[in-house]
């Protein structure tokens, strides 16, 4: 009787556990906009996004940052003007995953919001402005500092490999900010990559993956 009531009783707290849960999900009515704007392979896309999340959403941060990372890293690099016919734009998530092309603003976005979807303290996270001397252009990776002192880690478009800040001698840093100050960022033109033009007050995450119970 006791062994029964043992085994019930783990049971019942395994089950527990489980159905708490929580999972990432998106809402049917944003997917049926997502097809209705961008087609069915930004449904996929949006929908890979979310399994991904939800393996990772247990991992630990640096497990987080290698798998956001190298989803969006998958995603081909294009040019504002091949994308959006300006020569330069901010996407927000939504707007990335639905083109499947951008470039560096882009990716760093879609990875500090998904990131920070998974719990990684906005803190920690930094999108930093810099000047890449292979390439000898402005460009923007996003940075994460485990502590406030420590070496950040980049994560960027460029080189797929998370690696600290120190052994990325072909970037120069000029300026960092927090994703709070994004909006503010744009509208004070932060280097050349800031479009004089674009003085949007969207929502930057609006590409909404919730938190639902399984």
């Amino acid at each position: 009787m006791k062994k029964t009531l043992t085994i019930f009783l783990l049971m019942a707290a395994i089950a527990a556990i489980l159905f708490s849960s929580p999972s990432f999900g998106i809402a049917q009515t944003l997917l049926n906009k997502i097809e209705k704007e961008y087609g069915p392979f930004a449904v996929r896309r949006a929908a890979a996004l979310v399994q991904m999340m939800n393996e990772a959403k247990d991992l630990s941060e640096m497990e987080k940052l290698e798998k956001v990372n190298e989803f969006f890293n998958q995603t081909p690099y294009a040019s504002d003007k091949d994308v959006w016919g300006v020569s330069d734009y901010w996407a927000t998530r939504l707007e990335f995953i639905g083109k499947d092309r951008g470039d560096c603003e882009d990716y760093v976005i879609a990875k500090y919001f998904t990131l920070k979807e998974l719990g990684v303290p906005t803190s920690k996270l930094y999108m930093t402005y810099a000047k890449s001397l292979r390439y000898k252009t402005a460009h923007l990776v996003l940075t994460y500092y485990e502590k406030p002192r420590a070496m950040p880690l980049v994560l960027d478009n460029y080189n797929f490999r998370i690696l600290p800040a120190s052994m990325r001698d072909d970037l120069v840093p000029i300026y960092s900010f927090s994703g709070d100050e994004l909006f503010n960022a744009k509208q004070a033109q932060i280097g050349k990559i800031v479009p004089a033009a674009a003085q949007q007050t969207r929502p930057w995450d609006e590409l909404i993956i919730s938190r639902q119970k399984d």
